[in-house]
């Protein structure tokens, strides 16, 4: 199994995703830079964001290399394989495993608009091709 096909031991919360998303845009950054990108946003501090990527490093969903004094981290798993696990879980925890029931549901509480139906439509007729 590639690094890029591992899943994080641990859930990853909101907060450590939106740093994710960060590293997944620009590896290989400093905690600075990271903190550049979403510390304005979220009202956070350098610390916090320090505190978010030791527990990503934890989690193993990130690299920490050694740069002189600081660290340059950089994701262990790629975006689509954790979106694509987030989105199982979620279609078995909530739904029974059945991709249709959540597009049933999203549909029957108007959650889709009609440019959300035509590019699922779009998917469809490119799966079946």
């Amino acid at each position: 199994m590639s690094a890029s096909e591992e899943h994080p031991g641990e859930r990853i919360t909101d907060a450590e995703y939106a740093v994710m998303e960060v590293l997944w845009d620009r590896p290989r950054q400093t905690a600075a830079e990271v903190c550049e990108d979403v510390c304005a946003s979220r009202d956070w501090s350098l610390a916090t964001v320090k505190t978010l990527l030791s527990r990503l490093v934890q989690k193993g969903a990130l690299l920490a290399e050694p740069d002189g004094r600081r660290f340059l981290y950089s994701p262990l798993i790629a975006r689509e394989d954790y979106v694509g696990g987030e989105s199982r879980r979620l279609v078995d925890r909530l739904f029974g495993g059945s991709a249709a029931s959540l597009v049933a549901h999203l549909a029957e509480t108007e959650a889709l608009t009609a440019d959300d139906l035509a590019e699922i439509e779009a998917l469809l007729k490119e799966l079946r091709a």
